[in-house]
């Protein structure tokens, strides 16, 4: 199934900004809501999208800069890119499957 906390991290972070932690889950937020994807708690999301990051930081797609108290995120561009294309095929996959499901009900 695809993953919409990861889509919009990748959608994100393949931008060549980087972030602090609190203005990139507010992008998130936003744009999951605008999708109609933002289920749950506000808590319980925050907690899911930095969680994902950390996923990614430890694959080395995102690279974390510490600056005195200070954490800031930015995508690696060929990383993402890959995600991107992963995610893509995913998606498609997965659109797939249930257009085939909804044929097979009628």
């Amino acid at each position: 199934m695809p993953d919409n906390v990861t889509e919009e991290l990748v959608a994100v972070l393949s931008s060549r900004a980087s972030f602090e932690f609190k203005p990139l889950f507010d992008i998130i937020l936003l744009n999951l809501r605008e999708r109609n994807a933002a289920s749950g708690g506000e808590e319980m999301l925050r907690l899911r999208v930095y969680e994902k990051l950390q996923g990614l930081v430890g694959q080395g797609a995102v690279n974390r800069t510490i600056t005195g108290t200070t954490k800031k995120y930015k995508g690696v561009a060929p990383r993402m890119r890959g995600l991107k294309a992963e995610m893509k095929l995913l998606r498609a996959d997965w659109a797939k499957k249930l257009r085939a499901k909804a044929a097979a009900q009628h």
